[in-house]
């Protein structure tokens, strides 16, 4: 036999190399304090083994037991079952074997809480079974969407027959709808989160580009309102000096013409007593190098003639428009294109919103907003429109007198067709001319209709209500006519006729009774 020596170590042998080293220290274990009372000078242990277990265990345990050992004897062939001795050890090497024997440690449960949610996406909803990477339980979609095993979905869609429905949100789904899968690791990224902060994203950006288009809007407005402010003040001013200027003219006029108007009533005179305004020529403007101006209207809300003339340049802005022409400095200012031919009528209404209503030769009638100087809405008649005006009693309305002597009554709300056509008495001349005379404009003569005039005579259409006319033919001369315009207060009626036999041009007053 021969002894083993170890420093600071610790052995422990066990009857068989297939014995499973115990979970703490032996009972049989002999503490250090034994042996060094019996050898002090000795720090090491000596021991005999009788058994071939105890030399393969004292080899596996030596570099473990004892890192610092400095020599090792290897033992002679002892006999076979020997029992176990111990060797001795320290207090520092019973800590260290204490910890390495410990009990496993737990994991807790909220630390496999993440690994069980990532399992929950890899099974198959149908068994509840995992989904493999090959064979036939492999993971597999319908149209909508949702994954299931392919065996699995298949047999549920063979089952249930033409009335198959996905298991979870029972769409319809068939045979043919199921696609394999072909992945090695299937995981699906939360991003509800993500997606809800995007569409939140787009959604204030669509609000941010909306108030930016107000914004730039609004700044148009303002500046479009600051141009006609600062422009109206100039107008202003030019109009108080020209008041200042004819103011002193005329006292001096009406002191001299006093003595001689007050004994007889001539024509500055009316009816009812009260003096007419003393009228002279005062500027003429040039309107048009080339001429061509037909019709005048008067825009009082923008205090400006509205003159239809051909376009000025032509080859780059074919057509006709008109140009405008305040009437405080007496100054054309710009032209403003609308028609394809020559424009035979224009026309405002009452509501002081500055859209002019305009008729040509081009088969249309037109509604033009001198704010914004476009053509905001157009009506085809079918033939050339030779006269136009709106009615005063509801300004939803619009006539057009064709050259076919018909009068068509237009909807402005609807812009597909006509709502009425006014067929003429007598032969088809052209509708040179069109007036509205409101209702109860005066006492004597209150119902209200409209006035067409043609070069054969005049013709009142009584409007009885809102779908019925009634025709009364006026006693005018029957050629020549050319216009007919009609002051509604005073019941005057101003007709105007072209050259004939013997005369030159002429203009009729005819007072309207009932």
């Amino acid at each position: 036999m021969l002894p083993v020596l170890y420093r600071q170590g610790l052995r422990v042998h066990y009857p068989s190399q297939t014995a499973a080293p115990s979970r703490g220290f032996p009972d049989f274990l002999l503490r250090a304090p034994a042996a060094n009372a019996a050898d002090p000078e000795s720090s090491s242990t000596t021991e005999i083994s009788d058994s071939d277990d105890e030399e393969d265990t004292t080899n596996q345990a030596a570099p473990t037991a004892s890192p610092a050992a400095s020599e090792t004897v290897q033992p002679a062939q002892p006999a076979p079952h020997a029992s176990p001795h111990i060797s001795r050890t320290v207090p520092q090497l019973e800590a260290q074997e204490t910890s390495e024997f410990a009990a496993p440690v737990v994991a807790p449960v909220s630390d496999l809480s993440p690994h069980t949610e990532e399992g929950e996406g890899d099974i198959c909803a149908i068994c509840f079974e995992p989904w493999t990477t090959a064979g036939d339980h492999r993971p597999s979609a319908l149209r909508c969407g949702h994954l299931f095993g392919f065996t699995c979905i298949q047999r549920w869609i063979k089952s249930a027959g033409t009335a198959a429905k996905c298991p979870q949100c029972n769409k319809k789904a068939k045979r043919s709808d199921i696609v394999k899968l072909y992945v090695t690791r299937l995981r699906a990224l939360d991003n509800s989160e993500q997606e809800s902060l995007k569409r939140a994203l787009e959604h204030e950006q669509s609000l941010r580009r909306k108030a930016e288009l107000e914004s730039a809007q609004d700044k148009l407005r303002l500046q479009v309102v600051t141009n006609q402010c600062g422009q109206m003040q100039k107008e202003l001013q030019e109009l108080r000096s020209l008041m200042s200027q004819t103011g002193r003219s005329s006292i001096s006029s009406a002191s001299s013409s006093s003595s001689s108007s007050s004994l007889l009533p001539g024509p500055s005179q009316r009816a009812d007593g009260s003096r007419a305004g003393q009228y002279g020529f005062s500027k003429a403007v040039l309107m048009s190098q080339t001429g061509g101006c037909r019709v005048l209207a008067y825009c009082e809300p923008l205090s400006c003639l509205l003159a239809s003339q051909p376009s000025p340049h032509s080859t780059l802005v074919p057509g006709c428009g008109v140009k405008k022409m305040s009437v405080v400095n007496m100054k054309a200012s710009q032209y403003v294109p609308i028609h394809s031919k020559q424009i035979r009528g224009l026309s405002f209404n009452r509501q002081n919103d500055s859209l002019l209503l305009s008729a040509a030769l081009d088969n249309t009638i037109k509604l033009t907003s001198l704010l914004t100087n476009t053509v905001v809405q157009t009506y085809n008649t079918g033939r050339p429109v030779w006269s136009c005006c709106w009615c005063l009693d509801n300004s939803n309305y619009v006539y057009a007198g064709l050259i076919n002597g018909s009068v068509l009554v237009y909807d402005t709300r609807d812009t597909s067709t006509h709502i009425q056509e006014l067929q003429p008495l007598r032969s088809r001349c052209p509708v040179a001319s069109l007036c509205y005379v409101p209702r109860a404009a005066s006492s004597s003569f209150p119902c209200g209709g409209l006035i067409a005039g043609s070069l054969e005579g005049g013709c009142f259409w009584e409007q009885v209500n809102e779908t019925t006319y009634r025709p009364h033919i006026l006693p005018l001369e029957t050629s020549g006519c050319t216009d007919i315009q009609v002051e509604s207060e005073t019941r005057h009626c101003l007709i105007t006729y072209r050259p004939g036999e013997g005369r030159g041009y002429s203009c009729t007053c005819t007072l309207m009774l009932k």
